[in-house]
This record gives C-alpha cells, structure tokens and sequence, in this order.
C-alpha cells in the first residue's frame, strides 16, 4: 500500500511537471577590438576565456557553451592552446557540449559594411572550422549590431543557417513586439529570394544579450561570479572587481527567486513556453571555474523546487534551444524585406553617427576589400595559367592570408562603424596597410615572373623632390600612342595628374608606358580658368550669368553669380534639373548637462544645419579627355584657405571607344576638413524633382530600401538618417539622381527633393563613460570621399547604377614604377592575359580566388580524415578554385535584366584552362548545396515542417535566377 501511495506520488508530480522551460545559454561577448586591441584583450582575458571554460566543460557533462567570434579563438587554438585542450575541443564538439554559432571571424556590423565583405568574413571562420573540426555552424547570435540589415538574414540563410538572432533594434519597435508577442517570425528579407532563403529569426527581449546583472540583494554584477575583466594585465590573486556574492545556503534561494522571475518576465514576451536565458556578457567567463560552480547549484536547486518555482532549467546551446521551439509546430508570422534600421535606444539616441564616423577608416576599409579581390583574381589566374611560374605559390597565399584576415577583421560592429577608441582603430589601419603591401608585393612578383626581362625593374619607385613637368607620353605595349590629359593637382604644388583612357576587359590587365620628355609631350595639357570668389546669397535670386560644362551625355550650368552648381541637364532626353550643392555643418551639445550629445555612435542635434562657407572660388580645368570643375568653400571673401571643396569631374569619351558609363556619370570628389569640435559635416544636394521626401537606399550593396521621411516628436533629424553603403537616389515619377559611394555614409531626405550626406564629424563630450573609454571621436583628419552622380529617366539610371556601381566599388587597381632602360615592347599577349572573363550584363562575378584549405568536399571523408588526424601536416589545396556569381537585379525591376540568366561555366573560365569538374556549394563553400537542408517553419504559407532543399544538377551550364548568389568549387585540367 505504501509503494503504490509512493508510485502515485511520484506519477502526480512527473504529471504537473512546470511547462516553463529556461535554456541557459553560456557565452562570452568578445569584441574584436573596441575599446582594446585584440592583443590586449587576448592577454586580459579572451585567451583565459576558452582554456578555463574547456576545462570546465570537461569537469561535468551537463555544462555547455556557445562560441562567437573566431579571430578569438583561432588566436587561442594557434597560440595558446595544448594537445590535451584541442584533443577535448574535438571532444566537447562531438557531444554538442561546444557549440561554434555564427562562425565568422568576427560578428559583423549590418549597417555600413558590404556584402562582399560579410561573406568574406564568414567564409574565413566556415572554412578554419570546417578544416579544422569538420562542423558547420547553423546558427546566428547577431545579437550587437547597431541595428539590423536585411541583407544579413539572407546571407547567413545562404551558408546553411537554420535560425537567426538578433537584438539591437529599435527601443519602441522591440517594446510593441513584446506586448504582442511579435519577436520571432520568418523573415523572407529578400523580396526575389522570398521563401527560397527565409530564416527563422528571433529577437531579443529587452534585457538584451546579458544576464540581468541588478540583483536586489547584491550592488555587484548579478550573476557573473568571476567579476569584471581588468586590463592591462589579469589580477595576480585572482580576485576581480565587481565579483557577485556566492551562492551559498544562505544566498541560494534569493538567487533562485531573482532567476525565476527574470525568466518569467521574459516568457510572457513570447508565444512558447521556451525560454532562451543567455548567462554571460561582455568579456566574461574568463574565470568560467567560479561561474559554473556558483550556477551548477542554482540550477540544480530551481529543478528541486520547480513545482514551487513553476520553471525547470538547464544549461543549453543555441541548437537545443530552437529545437524545443521548432518541435512546437506553432505557424509563425511572415516578416518581408523591411530591415530594422535606423537603431534607437531612448528619444534621443539615435544611433545614426557611426553611419559616417572614421570616414577614413571606412574608406581605407573599402579599399582594401577592392584591392584583395584583384589580388585574388589575379594569383588564380597567375596559378591556372602560367604553370612554369616561380613566384612560391605558399607564400603567395599567406600574403593573401593576411589580408583576407584584415578585411575579415576590421568588418566588427566596433571596427568599421568607427565606434572604437583611438589606438584600436590605428591596430585596424596598420593591419589593413600591411595586407595592402604585403597583396601588392604579390602581384609586383607575379608581373614580374611574366616579364622576366624587366626584373631589374622596381614598382612603387616615387621621383620625388623634383618637378617632372607636363611634357607626357603614353603608349600601350604595342607601342601605340593611348589618349592622355595632363593637369596641375589640386592638393599639392609641382604635382600633376594624369588620366589615360583605358579599355580593360573582365579580369584582366594591361601595362603602359609613361615618357617623361622635355619634348612636347602626346598628353594633352589641361588648360585652367580661375573665377575669383563670390559671395554667396542666400536671398531668393535669379541667376543671370551661368557657365555651361558638357560632355556627349550631361550639360551642367554652374551659377557665376555665386560658383554653385545651377542645374544638370540629361541631353539624351533634354529633361532639366535643377540642382544646388553646398556644404553644412550640425552643430551638436558636447556638456552631458546642457542636453543630449553626439558621440561615436549617436547623432543628436535640436538645430537645422548651418552654412559654413559664405565665398566660393571656381575654377575650370578643361582637357580633351576630363573637365574638372573645382569648387573651393571659404569662410569668408577675404579667406586664403579652404576647409571645403568639391572637384566636380565629367568625362570626354573619344570615337571608338564605348564610353557610356564613363560618359553617363558626374564624378565628384570631396575635400572636407579639419573641422572644429562638435560639428558634423553634410553635403547637401537640393533639386526641384518633386520626391515627397522619399529616399531610396541600400542595405549593403545588395538590395533597396524605401526610407519614408517621418515626423516624431523629437530627434527627428537624427532618426531620418539611414546608411549610404553604396547607393543612394531621390526620384520623381519620371526622374531619378542615383549617388553612388566609395565608403560608408550616413544619408537623409529631410526636405522635399534633397538628399543630404554626412561627410565627416569631429566630436568631443564630457560624458564620464566616453571619456573612461576614449571613445569622442575627436577626427582632425581631412578626407576625401567619391561620389559617381547618375541622372535620367529611372530605366536608364537603374541600369547604369547597377553597373556604376560594381565599377567604382572594384576599380582598377594602378601599379606603378620606375623600370630599366626603354619599355619594352610585346607583340603577343603575357602569359596570364587570357581570353577575358566577360559575364551577362546582369551577372557579377563576385568571388575568384584560390582559398587554399585542405578539406575534402566529401564530407563524410572531411570527418574520417579529421578522425584520422590527416588534417593536421596538410599543405594548401591550390587546385580548387571558388567562384561566386550574384544576379545584380531584383524581381521585376528590369523587363530584361531581371531575368534568369544562364552561363556555361566551361566557356567563362576557358581562358584560365579547361573545367573538369564542378560542385557547387553553400555560400561558404562548407556545404554540397545537394546535402544542404535547412530547417523549414510552419506559416499561413507552408502548412507543414520538412527542411528546404536546393538539389543542383552536376553540370556545368547554369542559370541564376534574380539575386541569387551561386557559389561553385572548381578543379581545372592539370597542365
């Protein structure tokens, strides 16, 4: 009788088990630079975070952790880490105890990076874990970002991943969400990719990515036990700052409650009775022994007493977590292409600055991302083609290693967007001038192996200390005279530019020879005409002298009454525009106590831009190849220097040469600084095109989106800004003016047919928090950005964007120096010159590089050989080739080039050699796309679950549909 009361018990309590389910979710926010540079944080704490958790982990096999970011741990596993710790690694692995999420080598910025660059960089850790361990992640936690991109969700849905996560939007979006139970959805973020590449996304609660840290019993960290990291060096006893109190007999319970409740709060935000509870922060579990201990017992207690708690817990990766919400069933909503951009946490901060912060840094970013995909292209070529070759094909790979590492590296949401501190932005130039020269150096070598007779020769060779002089000739290595135009400089005296006209064909190069006479020279001489400055009036007026500069495609008046730009005429369609370009400056609150301020990351101001210059000087330099119209901004009629500058550029296209997109864009570069403390510089475009204050922008050079001005309450500059990564326009029911970029910037449409584009800021503030960390962006540096204007009809503009576009973002690469004795000439193509790669104009050929890694494609064989150890001593695989192609257009946006279009892979790359095989690939490359199965999720759409599959057939002919992104792994005929 006693054993039957004792067995009906125990069915009575397993029957009212709590539905409420915590996944605690261990994890280390490790920023790949900030605040400290990725040294500094390695010796502080990051390298202390995988051995002490690795051990740890292997103590009870109840405990688990998530892994982000993977310049941290490939730092670790390359320098740190023993035998024993990789063999338990490998282990920890297999039993899903160490789960890697995202993989990339760092968790990219959404806002203001490319997508070439996101791939990049989550290519270069897919490929480290998969050579490495054999896994493949499938799982974000995108989870800082300033904001979310909806190009993000669409990229990693492309590498295999089945869910999303992300936290940083919006503060009264994310609270709306939560009231109505909104934060997870299928996001189809490509509106041509639609269901084919849908995700699965979560979003954060409003306690973010961090445990809760206020405890109301402890002023301390809450439920990090191991304390706060300390730097410069690790404390030697061991005993941190901030160290919460223990959990003990005494604390245990309070702790429980305090849990409970949090986990409580948070499910009433979601529809599942699943809650994803992460444990840990920024730079925590360096000290992973105190935290575990001090959790093990918590949970374990909460379970003891979960009839009373009504929540059961346990320590969880991101996998198990959105399998038990997978397994649930429910239809889910359907969120489309709309991103969560722009980011604000309070009224007035909108995170909306570090769009334009360290607009060189930017640039220089860009630069390097242009210079490694010719670097890359190049070297497969050089290996695929010129098999007698003697640069050493290892140290050519490791040359792009480096790069590819700085590229992938400088993409952190505190690395490109500007946000980190001095000395950690200097770590991220240095290591990208570095992977410059050292790709430079490479292709020196490989021009050099082709031209053996010039290895005398040196490039990068700079004459200096001397006046060259204007007397220029040019010739092309058949000995032909190439047109040329040659004109004084406008930054620096006795310097002179000099533009060749050059046709170059897809994935090619060509070489020129540049004479130096004191004869008169080929080079047509620029001749210049200065206007002396004119005040500018402000006051309603009307114009009664204007200078007319023209090209085949564009006529546009400037005013003489005050040097502006007047109006831009399209002589194809003889529609005229009237446009006004000038500078302005934001002046913004540096005193914490006098209102909101601007910092790295926020831009706030309660007052309309302002004028900054009241003369402008002009001056025209007109040569037979390039009018250069150069506009100087003083701030005053009496003023020698100049602060602001716009060097407008229209190009002469002579016969026989198809100069459409040359012809068809206003190329301007600016001149902007040094500014003054607290101000933040625009250009600001003001046409008469009647826009109703839309703006069109992209998200990551990928796709676009439509920025309706809104009105709130307050902050209403600032939260009508959004980032310009490569393409911007304001448009008319018939007229469209297309902004292309070379770097990120912030972009806005505050009035009716303007646009506005933050230039550049210089910010300082006594806000204790940025002064601790450095972090008040006080920029002296002067920089140049470029923009390529498009105007016409919205048919013709949109297809000239597309292809302005990819041109400006990859030109070509100029390498340059002294070499010995006379040019020589060649009558026959060099050796790497081969049949050009040429696409359908509505393809670009977005990856060809040789990434060296040894893993099989066959995956189960991937998994022997790691078994085996056979991974370990490999040299570098040079025969597989990765290509990627993307289609430029979207669904319906082109009547013919947003059609499927089809290539013969075999004929594209017949000039590199012959194709023998081809497998194509997830985006990463560490999928067969036939074994590829991604989870699929219920909605009003898809009624019931199975997994999205995207069989390929082996050929070598393939069409790729509108914005589609195909990757391929390639081998070639052995020579």
């Amino acid at each position: 009788m006693l054993l039957l009361l004792a067995l009906l018990s125990l069915a009575l309590r397993t029957a009212c088990l709590p539905e409420l389910k915590a996944f605690v979710v261990a994890h280390s926010h490790m920023d790949v630079g900030w605040v400290y540079t990725v040294q500094e944080s390695m010796h502080a704490y990051a390298a202390n975070v995988y051995t002490s958790v690795v051990e740890e982990l292997m103590k009870e096999n109840h405990r688990k952790f998530i892994a982000v970011e993977q310049e941290f741990f490939r730092l670790w596993w390359d320098t740190v880490a023993t035998d024993v710790q990789k063999q338990q690694v490998h282990q920890l692995l297999q039993e899903g105890r160490l789960e890697f999420v995202i993989g990339g080598q760092v968790m990219h910025d959404e806002a203001v990076t490319h997508i070439d660059d996101q791939i990049l960089q989550l290519t270069e850790g897919h490929g480290f874990l998969y050579e490495t361990f054999g896994i493949r992640p499938q799982f974000s936690w995108h989870v800082d970002p300033f904001g979310a991109s909806a190009t993000t969700p669409t990229v990693f849905a492309l590498a295999g991943f089945n869910t999303h996560v992300i936290s940083r939007i919006d503060y009264d979006l994310k609270d709306k969400m939560q009231k109505t139970k909104k934060l997870q959805f299928v996001w189809r973020s490509s509106p041509s990719l639609s269901e084919n590449q849908e995700i699965f996304t979560h979003v954060m609660d409003e306690f973010s990515y961090c445990t809760p840290s206020q405890l109301p019993f402890s002023n301390r960290s809450g439920f990090y036990w191991n304390g706060i990291a300390v730097f410069p060096d690790p404390p030697k006893d061991g005993v941190y700052p901030n160290m919460s109190l223990p959990v003990t007999d005494t604390s245990i319970h309070l702790y429980a409650q305090t849990m409970v409740a949090n986990i409580k709060n948070r499910a009433a935000w979601f529809r599942t009775n699943d809650v994803l509870w992460p444990w840990g922060c920024d730079k925590q579990f360096f000290n992973a022994s105190v935290q575990y201990t001090n959790m093990d017992p918590l949970l374990d207690y909460i379970n003891k007493h979960a009839d009373e708690f009504g929540v059961t817990v346990q320590y969880a990766t991101v996998n198990d977590y959105f399998q038990a919400v997978h397994s649930r069933n429910f239809t889910w909503d359907i969120m489309n292409d709309q991103d969560f951009l722009p980011y604000s946490t309070e009224p007035f901060q909108a995170w909306t600055g570090f769009y334009t912060s360290r607009s060189m840094l930017k640039g220089i970013a860009r630069r390097a991302s242009s210079l490694l995909y010719a670097g890359e292209s190049f070297f497969t070529q050089y290996v695929q083609t010129y098999s007698a070759g003697s640069v050493c094909k290892f140290w050519a790979l490791e040359q792009l290693r480096s790069l590819r590492w700085a590229v992938s590296e400088v993409q952190h949401h505190d690395g490109i967007t500007g946000t980190e501190s001095p000395k950690v932005k200097d770590m991220y130039v240095n290591n990208l001038m570095n992977g410059m020269i050292n790709v430079k150096k490479l292709m020196a070598s490989i021009i050099f192996d082709m031209h053996s007779a010039e290895k005398n020769g040196q490039l990068y060779s700079y004459v200096a200390g001397k006046d060259a002089g204007k007397q220029v000739s040019v010739y092309d290595d058949l000995g032909h005279s190439v047109p040329a135009q040659i004109h004084n400089s406008t930054e620096a005296h006795s310097t002179y530019d000099l533009y060749i006209l050059v046709t170059i064909s897809g994935l090619s190069y060509r070489r020129y020879s540049v004479k130096i006479s004191a004869d008169n020279g080929l080079a047509f001489v620029a001749k210049s005409i200065k206007y002396r400055p004119k005040v500018i009036n402000y006051a309603q007026h009307q114009s009664k002298q204007l200078l007319s500069v023209l090209n085949n495609c564009y006529q546009v008046m400037w005013d003489q009454d005050t040097n502006l730009m007047h109006s831009i005429t399209d002589r194809e369609t003889n529609q005229t525009i009237q446009v006004t370009q000038e500078f302005l400056e934001y002046h913004v609150n540096g005193d914490v106590k006098k209102g909101p301020i601007s910092d790295n990351y926020i831009f706030s101001t309660d007052g309309a831009a302002v004028q900054v210059s009241k003369a402008v000087g002009l001056e025209v330099v007109s040569g037979n190849l390039v009018t250069e119209i150069r506009q100087y901004f003083y701030s005053n009629i009496t003023a020698l220097d100049h602060k602001y500058a716009i060097y407008t550029r229209l190009y002469h296209v002579p016969n026989g040469y198809d100069g459409k997109l040359l012809c068809h864009r206003i190329e301007q570069e600016h001149r902007v600084g040094s500014l003054e403390l607290n101000r933040e510089a625009i250009l600001r475009t003001s046409t008469n095109l009647n826009t109703k204050q839309m703006l069109h922008t992209d998200d990551n050079g990928y796709q676009i989106q439509k920025r309706q001005y809104k009105a709130y309450m307050n902050n209403t500059v600032a939260r009508n800004y959004y980032p310009l990564v490569q393409t911007a326009y304001i448009e008319d029911g018939y007229t469209r003016l297309t902004l292309l970029a070379e770097r990120a910037h912030g972009v806005s449409s505050q009035e009716n047919g303007q646009v506005e584009v933050m230039l550049h800021r210089r910010l300082w503030n006594n806000f204790e928090w940025d002064l601790n960390y450095n972090l008040t962006l006080n920029d002296t540096s002067v920089v140049h950005p470029v923009f390529w204007l498009i105007l016409g009809a919205k048919d013709v503009t949109n297809v000239l964007s597309h292809t302005g576009a990819v041109a400006l973002e990859h030109r070509p690469v100029v390498m340059f120096g002294n070499l010995m004795g006379e040019p020589k000439l060649h009558r026959q193509p060099s050796p790497v010159q081969s049949d050009p790669v040429v696409l359908p104009p509505n393809l670009h050929l977005q990856t060809l590089s040789i990434p060296g890694w040894t893993y099989s494609s066959n995956h189960t064989e991937q998994l022997q050989n790691i078994h085996k150890g056979n991974h370990k001593e490999e040299a570098a695989d040079f025969s597989r080739v990765l290509l990627r192609i993307r289609h430029l257009y979207e669904v319906g946006e082109d009547p013919m080039l947003s059609q499927p279009a089809t290539v013969n892979l075999k004929a594209l790359l017949k000039g590199l050699g012959t194709v023998v095989l081809v497998e194509e690939r997830s985006l990463t490359g560490t999928w067969d796309i036939n074994a590829l199965n991604r989870w699929k999720w219920k909605t009003a759409q898809h009624l019931s679950q199975g997994f999205f599959n995207t069989k390929t057939a082996e050929n070598v002919t393939v069409t790729i549909h509108p914005k589609e992104i195909r990757t391929f792994f390639l081998y070639f005929k052995d020579h």
